[in-house]
């Protein structure tokens, strides 16, 4: 296929604006699938559809034709929420082109402004759609000129379409081809830039590329410019609705190439693919290596099946490169993992697939993130687990993640959410008005205070109006401090947290009368205590069960009953003393959802 017939192109839109059911209108009308046979071919998995967001990016060719030509149209999808903005970034890169879909009912969002400056940065063609026009709740003009405010583009530029419908969808398609351009190559070293790879147990990886220059054909050398190392191509092929085998990939073809790969993490998103034997010496920019930003430890409920969850984790791993993780152990839970990701969300999907897709019923920790911690004998040490953090003595001072936020919100909530920044230590960097509907806010966040009930808090104080959209930014000292939990003065390892010295208080008092309500009442009273090293700052007490010892005595001398209950006191101080307490599993669930305002 000569390349001037290929467009390559992506989908820029927020959670629930339509993308995936679009996404299914091209391929209805591309006939590369038929009309009604099936929803959301995009989206393979439950959960993507559950929640309506894609986790996982697919791939997928179409041809068309158009004023007597066949053209190539190559969707590139992307994954549709922030914690994976580093594949949205590969994603779009790959494309000559973007459609930037815009919910009628919602307007522009900000995580869809964020998608917009990526796609703007690696100067790619915008074609701005309005979906969803086909709603009651639909306001057309409104979102219009928040488009035409935002990009400084003429009104007859913007699409009005309905996915749902397949209201417009033929004239958009049309538009792809007029207005985006042809891929072009601009050296003769091959390069091709890796935006996804899965791993297949009967073949390996499947590395999914999408060439800039020269081609790659089957028996053809491989190099990875990020490590050097090389590899034979054994297949080559295109994305249809099922991978289709073919002889080679050119300049502007996107496809997969199998070579012999056993594990995912020496195909890297982002990485650039050339000829062992001319290799290039500019690789394709923007290639980093992922980094994990939450931690948390997960066990599994039932300690028989800590093999099982090993196993379940490296067969993950195989296809999520970004998980990290290692064994762990707990006085409390026994042995375990720690692990690390992207976000909070990566995290949330990884223990329900686990549960799903591998039958294990698991717990986890409360999450974490990643410190440096600043020694006096001049050291640094990075820490991910509060039991990691070195004695108060030892530490100069710590450094906490940072967040560059952005949340876009109508002027009416503007104190609301100025008020619950204030709570979590925010710092406002500036604040822009974008039309009189919508206002945008800057904010510095710690990660730390926006990992639990941070977007709850948003959506609750807003009304459901703000959307939020966050970036690393970088370290900044700050004055933190370990808090430990002890159940009847017993340390639980698996419930201690590092806080802000200003809200010590606040969170240990939050988690001690959340155990409080969680935990089982004893034949003997349970303090639960929440210690700053060995000042117990917080506290709660369960009562004990009392068995009424004295409902045998009718009558008598009194010093009867004294001696029962003198009885009774002793032995409940020995079992105060030797006696176990009962730790519920929904104890540490409770955990991570106490409030911490």
């Amino acid at each position: 296929m000569n390349k001037d017939n290929i467009r390559n192109f992506c989908i820029i839109a927020h959670i629930d604006h339509g993308k995936s059911t679009l996404a299914d209108r091209f391929l209805e009308l591309t006939h590369t699938i038929e009309k009604g046979e099936m929803e959301q071919i995009l989206d393979d998995m439950d959960l993507e559809r559950e929640r309506g967001i894609t986790i996982k990016a697919h791939p997928i060719r179409m041809e068309y034709e158009y004023q007597d030509r066949e053209y190539i149209l190559n969707l590139i999808d992307t994954p549709g929420h922030v914690d994976f903005s580093y594949e949205v970034s590969r994603s779009i890169a790959s494309c000559e082109g973007a459609l930037l879909l815009i919910d009628a009912s919602q307007g522009i969002e900000a995580q869809t402004m964020s998608n917009l400056y990526i796609a703007m940065e690696h100067n790619l063609e915008i074609i701005p759609v309005i979906n969803k026009i086909d709603l009651k709740a639909a306001e057309v003009e409104r979102t219009r000129s928040e488009i035409i405010e935002l990009m400084g583009i003429p009104s007859a530029e913007i699409y009005e379409i309905s996915a749902k419908m397949g209201t417009n969808i033929e004239g958009l398609l049309q538009a792809i081809i007029k207005d985006i351009s042809p891929p072009i190559s601009v050296q003769e070293q091959t390069r091709a830039l890796i935006f996804d790879s899965i791993y297949n147990q009967y073949r390996g990886v499947i590395i999914h590329v999408r060439i800039f220059d020269g081609e790659l054909k089957r028996g053809d050398k491989i190099q990875f410019c990020s490590t050097g190392k090389n590899f034979e191509i054994e297949d080559t092929g295109h994305f249809g609705i099922e991978m289709q085998p073919c002889e080679k990939l050119s300049t502007g073809d996107v496809g997969y190439i199998i070579a012999g790969v056993k594990e995912v993490r020496q195909a890297k998103v982002g990485d650039t693919v050339t000829l062992a034997k001319n290799p290039t010496k500019t690789p394709l920019p923007g290639f980093k290596n992922p980094k994990p930003m939450v931690y948390s430890g997960i066990y599994p409920l039932d300690k028989d099946d800590y093999n099982n969850l090993r196993d379940a984790l490296a067969k993950f791993q195989l296809n999520d490169t970004s998980l990290i993780y290692e064994p762990e152990t707990s006085a409390v839970l026994g042995f375990g993992f720690r692990c690390g990701f992207l976000g909070m969300l990566h995290l949330e999907i990884f223990k329900e697939r686990l549960e799903r897709e591998y039958g294990l019923a698991i717990i986890s920790t409360a999450p974490s993130v990643e410190f440096k911690v600043h020694l006096n004998n001049g050291k640094e040490k990075l820490i991910d687990n509060p039991s990691q953090l070195p004695d108060p003595g030892e530490i100069e001072h710590i450094e906490e993640p940072i967040m560059d936020c952005e949340i876009l919100v109508p002027p009416d909530y503007i104190g609301n959410i100025m008020q619950l920044a204030h709570d979590r230590r925010g710092i406002q960097k500036n604040l822009e008005t974008i039309d009189e509907y919508r206002v945008s806010i800057h904010y510095e966040f710690p990660l730390l205070e926006i990992l639990y009930d941070f977007y709850d808090k948003l959506k609750s104080v807003s009304r459901g109006y703000a959307s939020f959209d966050y970036s690393f930014h970088g370290y900044r000292a700050s004055k933190l401090k370990k808090i430990d939990i002890l159940v009847n003065k017993e340390k639980v390892d698996a419930m201690s947290f590092i806080v802000h010295e200003d809200k010590a208080y606040t969170w240990a008092k939050s988690i001690t009368e959340k155990l409080k309500e969680i935990i089982p009442r004893h034949l003997f009273s349970v303090p639960i205590q929440a210690a700053d090293g060995k000042r117990v700052i917080a506290r709660s007490t369960i009562k004990a069960l009392r068995k009424n010892v004295t409902a045998k005595c009718y009558g008598g001398d009194i010093t009867r009953k004294r001696k029962l209950l003198e009885r009774q006191k002793r032995g409940k101080k020995r079992m105060r003393e030797t006696g176990e307490v009962n730790i519920p599993q929904e104890a540490f669930l409770a955990v991570l959802k106490v409030d911490r305002s």
